[in-house]
C-alpha cells in the first residue's frame, strides 16, 4: 500500500514511519512489547487495593484493579481467569506479582503458577498468609522491587510497527466516526497489515444486523462459525449493546466496520483470549465500550491500541498506551489535551507517524494524565 501524502496535521517525519525503528522489548514467546511494566495482579476484588498500594511504592509498576475473582461461576469464572493470564503475558508486562487474599475462587497462588508456565517472572503473596494487609504491602513491596530490578536490566531491541500487535476499538457510532474517524484508521489497518503487522479489532455487538456481510470477510469456515455465535449471543443483549445494535442497523456495514479496512478476518477470539497468528486481522470478542475493550485487547497481546471516540473519552489503559482519536471538531476543540489525532486534518501517514513516536516511547494524552481504567466483561451476573 503506498501511503497518502501527510495532511494537514503534518507527522513532521520524512521516513516512512513503517520503515522506521522503535526501541521495543521482546519476550521469551516472541512477542514485542512498547512498555517495560512490572503488573501487580489482583486475583480478587478484596485485594485490589492492597495491589494498588504496592504498585504505587514501586517505579515501573503498575495495577489492574478489578472486581471480579469471587462468587463468579463456570464461564464467567473462566474468563475473568483467561483475561488475567493473557494481561500477564501482554508484551508489554516483563514481571507480574499476584495479590490474593487467600479464601477467594481465584487463588493467587495457582493462579502464580499459571503465569510462571507461561515463562512470566513472578512473584505471589496474600493478605491472610503474610498476617495482614500491612504485612502484605511490606511483602509485595520487595517482591515488585525484586521484578523492577530484573526488568530495568532487560535491554531494548529495535522493532517496527509491522513486528507489533495493535489493537483497536472504535466506542462510538456517531456520524464523525463512521464518516471521517473509521476510515481514517481503516486506512491504517490496511498498511500496517500489508507490512505484515497483526491487528486486533473490537467491537462486535456492531455486527449483529450485518451478520451476513460480517461472516462474508471470515477467511475460514472456522472463524465464520465463531462469528455467528458471537452475533447470535449479542442479539439478545441488553442496555448499551442494544444501543450500538440499533444504531448500527441504520448504516450500512461498510459505514460500521469502517476501522477493518479491506481485510478477511483470519482469527476470531474468545473474550480475554489470545490469538494464534502473528500477523493479519483478528477480531476480538468484545464490545464496544471502551473499558472492557481495551482489556481484551490487551489479553490478546495488544502492545498499543488505537481508540475512537466522537465524545472524547479521555481514559487510557494500566497495561497499553492508547491513542484517542476524534473526527468530531468540537471534541477535537474543547478536550485538546485529550486527543492525541483529530482525524478532520489527517492521514494515514500522520496516524502511523503518531503511532511510531508512542510505541517508541512519546507518552500518549491519557499517559501524560495518568488516567486509566481497567474493567473485565461479564458473562453473567456474579453471585
Amino acid at each position: 500500500m503506498t501511503l497518502p501524502e501527510t495532511g494537514g496535521a503534518s507527522s513532521g517525519e520524512a521516513t516512512d514511519p513503517l520503515e522506521a525503528t522503535v526501541d521495543a522489548y521482546r519476550r521469551a514467546d516472541g512477542n514485542v512489547g512498547v512498555r517495560n511494566h512490572v503488573l501487580v495482579v489482583p486475583s480478587v476484588i478484596c485485594s485490589h487495593i492492597v495491589a494498588e498500594r504496592i504498585a504505587d511504592a514501586t517505579d515501573g509498576a503498575v495495577s489492574v484493579p478489578h472486581d471480579h475473582g469471587c462468587a463468579q461461576i463456570g464461564s464467567d469464572h473462566e474468563q475473568t481467569e483467561r483475561t488475567l493470564l493473557n494481561i500477564a503475558q501482554n508484551p508489554n508486562v516483563a514481571g507480574v506479582t499476584v495479590v490474593g487474599l487467600g479464601c477467594e475462587h481465584l487463588q493467587s497462588g495457582p493462579f502464580a503458577d499459571r503465569v510462571a508456565d507461561a515463562d512470566v517472572s513472578v512473584r505471589e503473596t496474600a493478605i491472610q498468609d503474610a498476617g495482614g494487609s500491612d504485612a502484605c504491602i511490606k511483602e509485595g513491596v520487595e517482591a515488585t522491587g525484586e521484578l523492577a530490578e530484573e526488568a530495568a536490566a532487560v535491554n531494548a531491541t529495535e522493532a517496527s510497527l509491522s513486528d507489533l500487535t495493535v489493537g483497536v476499538v472504535s466506542s462510538d457510532l456517531a456520524g464523525s466516526t463512521r464518516e471521517v474517524a473509521d476510515p481514517l484508521v481503516g486506512g491504517t489497518v490496511e498498511a500496517l497489515l500489508n507490512a505484515g503487522a497483526c491487528v486486533a479489532v473490537a467491537g462486535t455487538e456492531r455486527f449483529v444486523p450485518h451478520t451476513d456481510a460480517a461472516i462474508a470477510r471470515a477467511a475460514n469456515d472456522e472463524v465464520a462459525a465463531a462469528m455467528r455465535e458471537a452475533v447470535e449471543r449479542d442479539t439478545d443483549q441488553p442496555g448499551n449493546v442494544r444501543g450500538v445494535v440499533r444504531t448500527a442497523a441504520e448504516s450500512p456495514f461498510e459505514d460500521v466496520a469502517g476501522t477493518w479496512g479491506e481485510a478477511d478476518i483470519d482469527e476470531f477470539v474468545p473474550y480475554g483470549g489470545r490469538p494464534s497468528v502473528d500477523q493479519g486481522l483478528v477480531v476480538v470478542d468484545a464490545p464496544s465500550r471502551f473499558e472492557e475493550a481495551a482489556t481484551a485487547l490487551a489479553a490478546a497481546g495488544a502492545s498499543i491500541v488505537i481508540h475512537v471516540t466522537a465524545e472524547g473519552v479521555p481514559t487510557g489503559h494500566p497495561v497499553v498506551p492508547v491513542l484517542k482519536i476524534t473526527g468530531e471538531g468540537s471534541t477535537a476543540a474543547v478536550l485538546a489535551d485529550d486527543i492525541d489525532v483529530d482525524a478532520r486534518s489527517a492521514t494515514p501517514r500522520d496516524l502511523l507517524a503518531k503511532l511510531r513516536r508512542a510505541a517508541d516511547g512519546e507518552s500518549t494524552a491519557a499517559e501524560r494524565h495518568g488516567l486509566t481504567k481497567f474493567a473485565i466483561n461479564r458473562v453473567g451476573p456474579s453471585l
